[in-house]
């Protein structure tokens, strides 16, 4: 009982801050008006995401359903404890968002929608889906190749931040780079706009499981992890 609540806890605490973070920077770039809002906003995820990771990573280091899921998919958690983290992470993320209502300007807060992401109109909605799910792919690739695999490279969360950071610069004016259902639903349910959730939910995950199932059948050639993703000692 002791390690599920320390994994609850470590999955609570990186999805708030990175929630936290990410839409922070997006309103205050808004407020800021700035002509580097997109680079602003791809190195705050960037780097929050790397410091939480590496901080979190020998407890759990997934603050993301769909990378849950992943490892779900290639037996490397069991569903129990899946569910557990989806949980915190979805807390985590609202609570977070509603930490940003209460203390950034309304008027801010409403015309960003809370920090969270929309669809451009100059995409489809099917396009929206592929790069969702293309970006996801990366992110959740980089995780196994770094955090997962035992002969990959010990950098902690750096790569993981590095990806996020990219695929935000690549595809965030169009679909604001979620990578994350949990980091689009928080937002959303603070702002009360649920606009394209469907995608945010379904392109992470489809591209994150694709990804763990990939590296996991193609480059890991050693034993699976315990299925609770390691053992906690106190």
């Amino acid at each position: 009982m002791r390690d599920a609540w320390r994994h609850f806890a470590a999955e609570f605490i990186g999805t708030f801050a990175l929630v936290f973070v990410g839409s922070g920077a997006i309103m205050s770039a808004k407020v800021a008006d700035s002509p580097a809002a997109l680079l602003e906003v791809a190195i705050a995820h960037g780097l929050i995401l790397a410091v939480m990771v590496s901080s979190l990573m020998r407890i759990s280091g997934h603050f993301n359903p769909a990378v849950t899921l992943s490892f779900l998919a290639t037996r490397r958690i069991e569903a129990m404890m899946a569910a557990l983290y989806i949980v915190a992470q979805l807390l985590g993320a609202v609570i977070a968002a509603y930490a940003l209502k209460a203390t950034f300007a309304e008027t801010v807060f409403t015309a960003t929608r809370g920090g969270g992401q929309a669809i451009s109109l100059d995409i489809t909605g099917g396009q929206a889906f592929i790069l969702e799910a293309i970006a996801t792919f990366f992110l959740a690739f980089v995780v196994f190749g770094t955090a997962v695999d035992p002969k990959g490279p010990k950098i902690g969360g750096l790569g993981i931040g590095f990806v996020v950071a990219a695929d935000i610069l690549a595809i965030g004016p169009f679909t604001g780079a979620s990578m994350n259902p949990a980091r689009s639903f928080g937002p959303a349910l603070a702002s009360g706009v649920f606009e394209a959730q469907l995608i945010y939910w379904l392109a992470p995950i489809t591209g994150a499981v694709i990804a763990g199932l990939l590296y996991d059948f193609l480059f890991l050639r050693t034993g699976r992890e315990p299925v609770n993703h390691g053992e906690l000692r106190p």
